[in-house]
């Protein structure tokens, strides 16, 4: 009798194809758990599901925070206008930024502001393993540690897009993932110093932390700082007249994520 009349390949191949399509089964598992976290880039679940992921801080506060440096043409102006108003803010620094302009992310920290990881560049992390996630952030946490002369306590992925990997290898580096209650949409061709003012304003609440630029990334408008530049001063104006404090991120006391 043949091997095939017996049955056997058939049922081989049977059991093949199952555990193809088990291990088809556990990527696609896999896949969907690293992307998962990427849904709380939408502000409404993000509030909704995860306020100390948002930022949210003290009543009395407001974290005002600023992504994508340090840059020497725009960062400095931005230093400046704080500087005037006696303000200090939390920079979340690209490594790459770091690695360029180590002097003014040191000058950044000695003016007393706080510096935070924001990738090792302004790349989407779900497009890298887990491996190379957990590297790019400790070659990022490094460079920001050495500018400020102290560990960074916060972590916020580019775009406001987390994988699991990519908070996994936050916490093993002993810091938080941030991401934003209020933004200015500052990035856009289109923004001015009104347009970025209104669009904070319409989502900031007492415990709320600001997202701005100050500098512009890869994918933002050519000289967009400058309408985030003109709206910081309405800002602050804002959050005075509320009887808000505004501050860095470790001044906020934020919400236990537990």
């Amino acid at each position: 009798m043949s091997r095939s009349a017996t049955g056997l390949p058939a049922r081989r191949g049977r059991a093949g194809r199952r555990v193809a399509g088990t291990a088809a089964v556990a990527l696609a598992g896999a896949a969907a758990l690293h992307a998962a976290p990427a849904v709380l880039a939408l502000a409404g679940p993000r509030r909704m599901f995860a306020p100390a992921l948002a930022g949210t801080g003290r009543g009395d506060h407001v974290a005002l925070t600023f992504d994508d440096g340090p840059d020497p043409v725009s960062t400095p102006k931005v230093l400046q206008l704080l500087a005037d108003r006696g303000v200090t803010a939390t920079f979340f620094l690209v490594g790459a930024n770091v690695a360029r302009h180590p002097r003014l992310a040191a000058e950044i920290a000695a003016a007393g502001h706080e510096l935070a990881v924001h990738g090792l560049q302004h790349k989407l992390l779900l497009r890298y393993p887990p491996r190379r996630v957990a590297d790019h952030l400790a070659r990022a946490h490094d460079l920001v540690a050495t500018a400020a002369g102290t560990a960074p306590r916060f972590f916020r992925p580019p775009y406001g897009v987390l994988s699991s990997a990519a908070w996994a290898a936050a916490h093993r580096l002993g810091m938080r993932t941030v991401l934003w209650t209020a933004w200015g949409r500052d990035w856009t061709a289109r923004a001015t110093g009104s347009s970025v003012y209104r669009t904070v304003a319409a989502d900031l609440r007492g415990g709320g932390t600001i997202l701005l630029h100050d500098t512009a990334s890869a994918t933002a408008a050519p000289e967009s700082w400058r309408a985030t530049l003109a709206a910081v001063p309405t800002i602050l104006d804002l959050c005075h007249d509320a009887g808000w404090k505004v501050g860095p991120l470790h001044e906020h006391g934020l919400v236990d994520p537990r």
